[in-house]
C-alpha cells in the first residue's frame, strides 16, 4: 500500500445499512435498504401512488426488494442521490420517499416525492422536498432542479407551488401527459 486512504463516495451504499442523508425539523431522510421492503411494498401498491405516479409493477416483497436495489440504491450509487426513505424523527415511522431523480430525458435533476395517504396534507412533502433541494444544491452543487407531475395531482401541484415552482408547459413523460415545473 502507498499509505493513501482510498477515496470513498460517502453517498454510495451497498444496501446493507441505512445511510442518513439529511434531517429537517420533523423528518429524517435515509438511503432505503432491503429491510424497508414491506414499507416500499405498501407505498408502491397504494392506489393513490399508482394513480398519481405510476404502477411500478411491485406485486410482492421480492418485487419491492428488486425496486429498492434496481431503482433506489442504483441511483444512490450512480448519481450520489435518489429517492430517500423519509421517516418521522419523533418515532422513526417511515412515511414516504423524497429526493432528487436524474432522468435521461432531462438535463438536470427533478425533485420527487410520494407519501402514504395518512401522511399527506400535513406539510411533510413540502418539508422533505425543500430539505432535499437545499441538500442537493449545498452538498452536491446542483444548480437547477425541476419537477414534473400529472395534471390531476392537485396535492403535488400545491406542494410544488409552495416550493416556488411554476408550470410553464405540458410534456409527454412515461406515456402520459405531465406538467413541467421550473423554478421562478
Amino acid at each position: 500500500m502507498d499509505g493513501k486512504k482510498p477515496h470513498l463516495n460517502p453517498f454510495k451504499n451497498s444496501g446493507a445499512y441505512p445511510v442518513q442523508i439529511l434531517q429537517t425539523e420533523r423528518l429524517s431522510l435515509h438511503h432505503a435498504t432491503e429491510q424497508d421492503a414491506a414499507f416500499i411494498f405498501d407505498l408502491l401498491t397504494d392506489q393513490t401512488f399508482i394513480d398519481n405516479i405510476a404502477d411500478k409493477g411491485v406485486k410482492n416483497l421480492d418485487d419491492a426488494k428488486a425496486y429498492i436495489n434496481n431503482s433506489l440504491i442504483n441511483s444512490y450509487n450512480t448519481h450520489g442521490f435518489g429517492l430517500f426513505l423519509t421517516k418521522l424523527k419523533s418515532d422513526g415511522t417511515p412515511i414516504g420517499l423524497c429526493g432528487l431523480l436524474k432522468r435521461d430525458v432531462f438535463d438536470c435533476p427533478d425533485v420527487g416525492y410520494a407519501f402514504l395517504p395518512q401522511y399527506t396534507g400535513q406539510g411533510y412533502a413540502t418539508e422533505a422536498a425543500k430539505g432535499s433541494m437545499v441538500w442537493g444544491k449545498d452538498t452536491l452543487g446542483i444548480k437547477r432542479i425541476i419537477a414534473i407531475t400529472m395534471p390531476g395531482n392537485k396535492g403535488s401541484i400545491k406542494v410544488l407551488e409552495k416550493l416556488g415552482f411554476v408550470s410553464n408547459k405540458t410534456i409527454d413523460f412515461m406515456d402520459s401527459e405531465n406538467l413541467l415545473f421550473e423554478p421562478v
